[in-house]
């Protein structure tokens, strides 16, 4: 028999790759951190000895959650400035408040403290843009979570960075220090069109292709934004960009709420990556993505939640659901977004939005072993007729009891591993006591 790191075997394992795929009765085989192979768990111990071997009689296993779009620190934040417009939200409370407060010490803690609210959620992944971006990745370094951690560039001063050049060379000096991490990696993140000239734009693009980045921007993000760029410029956003030449397999445009039978065709054409963040949009009043026609063009569509100051909260499986209903409720078509539809675009199209969809995003052989057990034998999810659908339209975060990356578990029976609980309460109190 040939020894192994461990064997995790559970009731339901879902790769996420080939549509409503369900394993019955099988094993993860995990060996020095990713998946050496995938069989019914009598082969598993007939095959392989193990130092680990883990049972989930109850549970489904499923690839971890790739959180597509986050601004991990603004959920210190949370409910701070609610029931607003964007515009009216960003300019004034959410800047000003991070103008105030937002420092190294403050990223650090807030990324710590989402990266706990995250794992406690089953996400393994996440991608970012914020500011101090070496605090995120030394946040994620403690957690042990899997992170894209955006270079912000954006067209005025903040706490972090004051001019373009040195949004940039920050940008550099950061890309440099984790261009060879096993788990932390660099986009280029400009904010917006709105807060990002044309010419800044451009040095965005050669940047991202020097580097081979992703380029992770919101676009299309409220009717206001697309009715700006078409009374300044006499065009709208998409099409801006698509004369600067960034609408490409390596942008992520986040939130296209606002699409007009032109901008469908830009993007089947160039084939960029969206993520939908329903939540958000839908607390902000900012519209709605439409999925169920992305879908149909062969457009990649991924999942985030955008920060913890606007959703309000970092949960993949309300984010999954919402996602499922607002689309079915937008097209009248209760088939337009299946469960198996948008448990992948959580998992697998997120990490095929970063550009790492060969390392995780479905349990595959050859990939990383990230996981998560979430346990179906509830209250909430009984009976259980179709696992996927379970996990979709009834699971709740507080049934994910563990969690690995890498073959490292990060959350046991609901414990975090990596992360002090009560001291991240403590610090959340005390930034929320400053702020207030």
């Amino acid at each position: 028999m040939e020894s192994v790191d461990q064997i995790i075997q559970a009731k339901w394992l879902i790769p996420c790759e080939g549509k409503n795929t369900v394993l019955n009765d099988h094993a993860l085989v995990i060996h020095q951190g990713k998946i050496k192979d995938i069989l019914p768990i009598k082969t598993a111990k007939e095959r392989y000895t193990a130092r680990t071997h883990e049972n989930y009689s109850s549970h489904a296993i499923i690839p971890g959650f790739v959180n597509a779009h986050t601004h991990l620190a603004m959920n210190m934040f949370r409910g701070l400035a609610d029931d607003l417009a964007l515009m009216n939200w960003l300019n004034n409370h959410i800047w000003p408040a991070e103008k105030k407060w937002v420092s190294h010490e403050f990223v650090r803690d807030a990324s710590l403290f989402a990266m706990a609210e995250m794992i406690r959620g089953g996400t393994t992944c996440f991608n970012d843009m914020y500011f101090f971006l070496q605090a995120t990745a030394e946040a994620a370094d403690i957690a042990g979570i899997r992170g894209s951690i955006g270079i912000t560039v954006i067209d005025f001063p903040t706490t972090w960075a004051k001019t373009t050049d040195e949004y940039f060379a920050k940008g550099f000096a950061f890309y440099e220090a984790y261009k060879n991490h096993d788990r932390i990696k660099a986009t280029v993140a400009p904010h917006a069109i709105y807060t990002v000239a044309d010419k800044n734009l451009l040095r965005v693009k050669d940047f991202a292709e020097k580097y081979d980045l992703q380029i992770n921007m919101h676009i299309h993000e409220t009717a206001d934004e697309v009715n700006q760029s078409l009374s300044q410029t006499q065009e709208r956003p998409l099409k801006r960009l698509q004369k600067l030449g960034l609408i490409s397999p390596r942008l992520i445009a986040v939130h296209m709420t606002q699409m007009d039978d032109e901008d469908l065709e830009i993007v089947h054409a160039d084939k960029p990556n969206i993520v939908h963040c329903p939540q958000s949009n839908m607390k902000l009043a900012s519209g709605a993505c439409p999925v169920a026609k992305l879908d149909a063009l062969g457009v990649n569509v991924a999942l985030g939640t955008d920060g913890a100051a606007s959703n309000n909260d970092l949960n993949m499986l309300e984010e999954m659901r919402s996602a499922a209903f607002l689309s079915k409720y937008l097209t009248l078509n209760p088939e337009s977004v299946s469960a198996p539809d948008i448990l992948t675009k959580a998992t697998l199209h997120g990490a095929k939005a970063l550009g790492i969809d060969g390392v995780t995003g479905s349990l595959t052989i050859g990939k990383s072993a990230d996981f998560v057990a979430i346990n179906l034998d509830a209250i909430e999810t009984l009976p259980v007729y179709h696992p996927i659908s379970q996990i979709v339209y009834s699971a709740a975060r507080s049934q994910v009891t563990d969690v690995w990356v890498c073959g490292k578990q990060l959350l046991k029976n609901r414990e975090l591993l990596t992360l002090d609980e009560q001291e991240l309460i403590a610090k959340a109190k005390h930034w929320g006591e400053k702020i207030k």
